[in-house]
This record gives C-alpha cells, structure tokens and sequence, in this order.
C-alpha cells in the first residue's frame, strides 16, 4: 500500500525499491533477498531464528509481490493520502501481532537487537545507525524516500506500542515474552516490510 501510494516508504522498503529497481527485480522478491542475507549477519551476533523470523522472510516478500500485483497505483492526492496512512497503521496491527506471537523476531528487528547486546550501545543507536544506513543506501539506489518515510518513523513506534498492548488484553502478554522477542517487544519496530 505504501509503495503505491508513492509518498515515501519506510527505511527498509527504500533499500528493498532501491536494489529492485538496480537489479530489475520485483521488490517483494528483494525483500526476501535481503532478508535471507541479514539472517546470515545474525550468525556472528549469536540470534537465533524462530518460526516467525523464517515466516516473516517469506511471507512478507510474497504477499508484497501479490499485493502490489492487484493493487493500483494511486493518482489522487486524497486517495495516496488515505492509501498511506492505511499502510502505515496495518503495519502498526502486523507488528503488534507478530511480536506477541513470540515465534521470534522478523530478520531486521533481530539484527537490531542482536547489535545492541553484543555490542553494549543502546537499541535507540542500534536502530538508528541501522535505520539510517538502509535509508541512504535506498534513497542512493533510487528508493522512494518522502513525507510516507518520515511519517513511518514518528507513527510506528507509538502504534506497536499500541498494538502490543492491545493483543496483550487478549493473552497475547508481550510482558511474558523471553529473550529477543521481549528485546524486540520494547522498542519500536521499523519493518519492515509491513
């Protein structure tokens, strides 16, 4: 949805568009890609995956790829605006699912806070240095980078927040979340690929 809506994508969906449009590659195909090979920088940070880290590789790069194949693209600066405010809060509701679900962190959050507690910096400069390093690179490779990323950055973490709560009122307690999951819990997700 927010890749068409074409107001800005999130971090990670500007590198995914980025290497796509680089390599004439559907996006949703370099979602997958680029989250295999994250995993592999999981290795030296000794995360370990879970059914929802593999799930959300796959998964999360198919349904992008069938989505963006039915949906679209907007013309009308009303409907872009609507498209992109749905994006970004499905992906607030996806994120505070599948964090509670505790089958293991999508490959991007885990990086994030395998980072943090191999290296001793804080999540806040993990993500950040991640963030920003995945944007850049992105918006360099001609990742669509606009008003859609910056109200990504300031709408997700409260959203999750919101969410996780909110799935928690239905036993799905984020509080009893262990190791990497109750890591990812705490802090705001980006994702991904939402």
């Amino acid at each position: 949805m927010q890749v068409q809506a074409g107001l800005g994508l999130d971090p990670w969906d500007v590198l995914h568009q980025g290497v796509a449009k680089a390599l004439d590659h559907q996006i949703g195909t370099v979602s997958i890609a680029v989250g295999a090979l994250v995993l592999l920088l999981w290795i030296p940070l000794r995360q370990r995956p879970g059914l929802g880290t593999v799930s959300n590789v796959l998964v999360v790069g198919l349904a992008m790829n069938a989505t963006l194949a039915v949906l679209p693209v907007q013309s009308g600066n009303v409907a872009r605006a609507a498209l992109l405010a749905g994006a970004v809060l499905l992906c607030g509701v996806a994120t505070g699912m599948y964090i509670s679900a505790g089958f293991g962190p999508g490959p991007r959050d885990g990086l994030m806070t395998g980072i943090a507690r191999r290296t001793g910096i804080s999540i806040r400069l993990s993500r950040t240095a991640v963030e920003l390093t995945v944007l850049v690179t992105g918006w360099l490779l001609g990742g669509t980078v606009g008003v859609g990323t910056v109200l990504f950055a300031v709408a997700i973490g409260p959203l999750a927040q919101l969410f996780l709560r909110l799935f928690a009122r239905f036993g799905l307690d984020s509080s009893n979340l262990t190791g990497t999951a109750r890591d990812e819990a705490a802090v705001a997700p980006s994702n991904p690929a939402c």
